[in-house]
């Protein structure tokens, strides 16, 4: 690789986890430290966010071409991919209310065990031996860290456990109903945004808007607060656009590589920022979980790349839509 290739690839990593990690810590510190404990309209305050980012970035800066799609396909294929990844940013926000960011964030790791099982099951896949043999160290980390938190809660688990299962949903639905449609991240933001939008407007507005303004009046500096929160679904936006920066100046082997680096600096920062406790046997089964999601990476990687008429394991194509974090999942993650 040139000087300047790998230069540009190292700048496009470290800003992807630059916007990711802050995007992932200013959530936490939101429902942490600003008390404001209402992760539909987090969720909201970020797709109004990034659906006004995206439409200045197609429509006004014209730094991205539009895709067209025909108004038929919004409604039968857009809308359903724009509910599941509503949801999947939903159950992540509140996932991040109630347990601590490292192991929301290992949890999360979980999303390719669930993605080639539902892939087995509704779709009856073939998938090679050694895909199934490199979950394996992937499922037992998250028992492990499980069962070893120290501040575990079932529900912020059962949240973030069903995140990964909307994750795996959303990428599943997205070779299927987005086929003919090359989407980069910017555009499915541009199409997905406003979906979910008026999808978790009125359930945000009826379940936390009386909670909003209590806090509103209690809050002793609500205006700084709102400021924080708005600069989140801003940097959320900015979260996509770096993704679609690193997807092409890097390989996907560094992309995953890089990926689940990112998850142990997330881990590492929101420790020192929230000093949540973490156990040595935790730390441990965080670090098999992360292994094992590379090692999943690269056979995957390897499968891909076998000779024509090789029997081959599915691959789920690297769309952009698997790397919408919008909330904190990246790897289809997505995440915010």
């Amino acid at each position: 690789m040139e000087e300047g290739s790998m230069f540009r690839s190292l700048l496009a990593i470290l800003q992807w986890w630059g916007f990711n990690v802050t995007v992932i810590i200013m959530n936490k510190w939101i429902f942490q430290k600003l008390d404001f404990k209402f992760p539909l309209s987090v969720s909201c305050v970020h797709f109004i966010c990034s659906s006004i980012g995206a439409y200045i970035v197609i429509k006004v800066l014209k730094l991205k071409p539009l895709i067209v799609v025909d108004p038929e396909d919004r409604w039968r294929r857009i809308f359903p991919m724009s509910f599941v990844f509503c949801i999947n940013i939903v159950l992540g926000n509140v996932s991040l209310r109630y347990i601590p960011v490292s192991f929301m964030q290992t949890i999360k790791s979980f999303t390719p065990a669930t993605t080639v099982v539902l892939q087995w099951l509704v779709w009856r896949k073939y998938f090679d031996w050694r895909i199934w043999a490199s979950l394996v160290p992937i499922v037992g980390g998250i028992l492990l860290t499980s069962v070893t938190e120290l501040s575990f809660n079932m529900f912020g688990f059962c949240a973030a456990l069903f995140g990964c299962l909307a994750t795996s949903t959303k990428t599943i639905l997205a070779e299927s109903l987005l086929h003919g449609y090359k989407f980069d991240s910017i555009n499915t933001v541009y199409y997905m945004a406003p979906f979910a939008t008026m999808i978790l407007g009125i359930p945000a507005l009826l379940l936390e808007g009386n909670g909003i303004l209590s806090w509103f009046d209690a809050h002793p500096s609500p205006w700084s607060a709102l400021i924080i929160i708005f600069s989140s679904g801003v940097l959320a936006f900015c979260l996509n656009f770096s993704i679609f920066y690193v997807i092409h100046s890097t390989t996907a082997v560094t992309f995953n590589v890089a990926g689940n680096l990112k998850v142990a600096v997330a881990v590492m920062v929101s420790w020192l920022i929230f000093r949540n406790p973490i156990s040595y046997m935790n730390a441990v089964g965080c670090g098999i979980t992360l292994v094992g999601c590379t090692f999943y990476g690269y056979v995957r990687h390897m499968l891909s790349q076998q000779a024509p008429g090789t029997p081959r394991t599915p691959r789920t194509p690297r769309s952009k839509m698997e790397l919408l974090p919008l909330v904190n999942n990246d790897k289809l993650e997505g995440k915010v």
